[in-house]
């Protein structure tokens, strides 16, 4: 190698050689200051918050540093009982809930199976919403809000009952953590007051319906939207609350850090985080990928892409 001090180690791709670009000068390390705070009001067997998944991520991923995001369980079903639950949509049993779930899945296209709604139901919210405290108490929102996560694509994708002893202790499990240790702490009356207590706070924040979305600025003002939204929405509402401020959309990450950092995706996720056609998926896909680092699947007619790293 011949004489030269501008060196450096590349950190994307571990590639040691000559500095291709100029090291020194002055950069604007500032970050927005958090001075708002996003309550996002849900519950894990909602289908409509499912829906708006891929709206949602691409909103935090684009303007995360304005806000501080804090995901608050709403208690959508306690239990099942004679009288009606959700009249508005025509559900009083279990049963009702699967064809309505399949129609959000199908408009939506975040795929929604709902049959063990009429073969095994989630008898309950609470239980996953417990787990989901505790982990929250225990580890950090960002935890929390991957079980969040992995729960909902084990009920609404892979139709599996989440309400379940064993199942949630597997998705812990399968999140690095003791799931059995997570799910005796869920047991202690500890977990329902740290669920009541969000409770009590979504009331506070005048939600009456899940998702809704509150964003609190500093001087204790705010906007509430309620619902499956369009990104712009989502945006024009934190203007409202940075006013003066425009808020300025960071790049989206690069698919591989977000596969990695989601684990499973699906196409219509891609799609809107990338402004993408569904017909463009596939080539987008072979171009930002190598084989090697995903494996797609098919699942009601909608693709997901699974990482293998």
């Amino acid at each position: 190698m011949k004489n030269n001090d501008n060196l450096m180690c590349d950190i994307e791709t571990g590639i040691c050689g000559v500095a291709e670009e100029e090291q020194t000068g002055l950069i604007n390390f500032s970050q927005p200051q958090k001075t708002i705070t996003l309550y996002y009001v849900t519950d894990p067997i909602c289908s409509h918050c499912w829906a708006i998944e891929p709206v949602l991520r691409r909103f935090t991923e684009q303007y995360g540093d304005y806000f501080k995001f804090q995901t608050v369980m709403g208690g959508l079903l306690e239990k099942w009982h004679d009288g009606p639950i959700d009249p508005a949509n025509g559900i009083y049993k279990p049963a009702d809930v699967a064809g309505h779930w399949r129609e959000v899945g199908e408009h939506s296209r975040m795929p929604i199976d709902g049959s063990l709604m009429i073969d095994n139901p989630v008898h309950s919210s609470y239980p996953p919403s417990r787990v989901f405290k505790v982990i929250q108490g225990q580890y950090d929102n960002a935890k929390a809000n991957e079980y969040l996560r992995r729960a909902r694509e084990a009920l609404f994708a892979f139709n599996r009952n989440i309400a379940d002893d064993s199942v949630m202790v597997e998705i812990v499990n399968g999140m690095g953590l003791d799931g059995e240790a997570i799910f005796q702490a869920a047991q202690q009356p500890a977990a329902q007051q740290a669920l009541t207590e969000d409770f009590a706070l979504a009331r506070s924040l005048g939600a009456r319906g899940f998702p809704s979305i509150i964003m609190i600025n500093e001087d204790n003002k705010g906007v509430k939207i309620v619902g499956g939204q369009a990104f712009d929405k989502y945006v024009a509402g934190l203007e409202q609350v940075l006013n003066p401020q425009k808020p300025q959309a960071k790049q989206p990450p690069a698919l591989p850090q977000l596969l990695e950092q989601e684990q499973l995706l699906f196409s219509k996720e891609i799609e809107v985080m990338y402004d993408l056609a569904k017909s463009d998926v596939p080539a987008f896909i072979e171009q930002a990928l190598s084989h090697t680092q995903y494996e797609a699947n098919e699942i009601l007619g909608e693709t997901y892409y699974k990482t293998t790293i």
